[in-house]
């Protein structure tokens, strides 16, 4: 049976491809913060797909997190064919004047968690000749973006990052891609902070997760390097920066996510 971890897995996009590859027949190990919520999600899985779900409770915004995910997967024997690196989070406002603890918090886990549970998880596959790699960037990878600085940075790594090991390991047959979605709902921009305002904006270009998850999957089994699902603003989006001034680009989202600041 193949099996897929997918970290972030307790809700959002990470519990509907838990959903969608459960319905696909793949066993799972889920990551995330919440037991309660991951116990609930396995339980109704097993229930409905008769597969395997094992949980890992476990914040990855700790520095031994991808070391202790990686020892109880293989203390369980469990060979992971498909690693979906979902989980994420974003704070709003001017960098300067920000926690800085909880923008360290964000590069651990948008970047040093990704990095560190690709590398372990990437040996085997290697090994095996055969497995997927999944890394959750986003539109903001292709922006400059003020009052969101450390999130859109951490997403251009993302980008950068799997764009390269998807040409590295081609040979090894063992693919990688990188996921740029939209705005995939209003809870991501409230717990990040977001003025009211700007999280009623971003309703306006939301992608469904359930799109993000079908688009994902899509251009897997294609073998991209890099999908940017939903709709032609999604696309729009992530094309003007490549034709404006890197100054105009920072400006004009200076603007915009400077609109509602007190």
């Amino acid at each position: 049976m193949v099996t897929a971890l997918i970290t972030g897995a307790s809700a959002g996009i990470g519990a509907i491809f838990a959903q969608e590859l459960a319905a696909r027949g793949y066993g799972l190990v889920l990551i995330a913060r919440s037991q309660d919520k991951l116990e609930q999600l396995a339980h109704t899985l097993q229930a409905q797909y008769r597969v395997p779900v094992e949980i890992i409770v476990q914040d990855l915004t700790e520095p031994t997190a991808a070391a202790i995910v990686f020892e109880q997967v293989q203390q369980k024997g469990i060979a992971i064919d498909l690693l979906i690196n979902n989980a994420g989070i974003g704070d709003y406002g001017d960098f300067a004047e920000n926690d800085r603890e909880l923008q360290l918090r964000i590069i651990q886990l948008n970047i040093l968690a990704l990095v560190d549970l690709t590398h372990r998880f990437l040996q085997p596959m290697r090994q095996q000749r055969s497995g997927s790699i999944v890394n959750l960037a986003s539109v903001a990878a292709f922006q400059t973006m003020p009052y969101f600085s450390i999130y859109s940075a951490t997403k251009a790594f993302v980008l950068s990052f799997s764009e390269a090991l998807w040409a590295e390991n081609q040979k090894y047959n063992v693919h990688v891609l990188a996921v740029c979605p939209g705005p995939a709902g209003k809870a991501f921009f409230k717990q990040a902070g977001f003025p009211s305002v700007l999280v009623d904006a971003a309703a306006w270009v939301e992608t469904p997760a359930t799109v993000v998850v079908r688009e994902t999957l899509a251009a897997l089994d294609q073998r991209q390097s890099i999908v940017i699902p939903g709709n032609s603003a999604n696309q729009l989006l992530a094309a003007f920066p490549r034709v404006l001034p890197r100054e105009a680009v920072a400006s004009l989202w200076k603007t915009i996510l400077g609109f509602g600041r007190n």
